[in-house]
């Protein structure tokens, strides 16, 4: 796929995050989401990262630190055929990050087609 600019990026991520399935974001709280051009070890094949603590794991203070998603901006154009596949990965790697939040392991996401 050909580069885009900062802001048609942004503007795919925005119709993605509009089309993320219902329910997907309702329990979502305390989690920053972050777009970086690539990984910090330079992977090419990672699209995003969850780092943070599982709704499950999480004490009851309330004073953690915010949960961080990171979509990697360059390996996802790398990886989308156009942009209507670049809106799609999108999604999938949100849903796919959200769950993680969830508890949601990567063997589940993938037998669930969230891969």
């Amino acid at each position: 796929m050909e580069q885009l600019s900062d802001e048609e990026f942004d503007a795919i991520l925005d119709e993605a995050v509009e089309s993320l399935p219902a329910g997907v974001t309702d329990e979502l709280d305390n989690v920053a989401l972050f777009v970086e051009d690539r990984p910090e070890d330079g992977s090419r094949t990672l699209l995003g990262l969850y780092h943070g603590i599982p709704i499950g794991e999480r004490g009851q203070s309330g004073l953690e630190m915010p949960d961080t998603i990171f979509l990697y901006r360059d390996n996802l154009i790398a990886f989308a055929r156009d942009r209507d596949d670049l809106r799609e990965q999108l999604v999938i790697t949100i849903v796919h990050e959200i769950a993680h939040f969830y508890g949601i392991d990567d063997d589940r996401l993938h037998e669930i087609g969230w891969g």
